[in-house]
């Protein structure tokens, strides 16, 4: 069985920087895609970015140059560097995993994101 056990979460006001991580277990491995989506409120979940096994990553254009996805695999966690945080960033924020074993999608449960002065 696998989990996603999302961390890192708060309230932070524009301009600041917060650190999400994500800490897989079960079968997910380092080759695995892992990534992060949001869902803000009245809106659809989209993809914030993602890492691959191979380390290839990808942004949405709206957080290329503030965000930094990166993973640690000994760990087997993902992590989200946001910096220069606005309010449009508010969001649930959603770790995601793909599993090559069993060619299942993956879920946290969100942490909640609020940029607010």
């Amino acid at each position: 069985q696998v989990q996603l056990v999302e961390s890192g979460g708060g309230l932070v006001q524009p301009g600041g920087s917060l650190r999400l991580s994500c800490a897989a277990s079960g079968s997910i491995s380092s080759t695995d895609a892992m990534g992060w989506y949001r869902q803000a409120p009245g809106k659809q979940r989209e993809l914030v970015a993602y890492v691959t096994g191979g380390g290839s990553t990808r942004y949405a254009d709206s957080v290329k140059g503030r965000f930094t996805i990166s993973r640690d695999n000994a760990k087997n966690t993902v992590y989200l560097q946001m910096i220069s945080l606005k309010p449009e960033d508010t969001a649930v924020y959603y770790c995601n995993a793909f599993s090559h074993s069993d060619l299942t999608n993956y879920w946290g449960q969100g942490t909640q994101v609020t940029v607010s002065s």
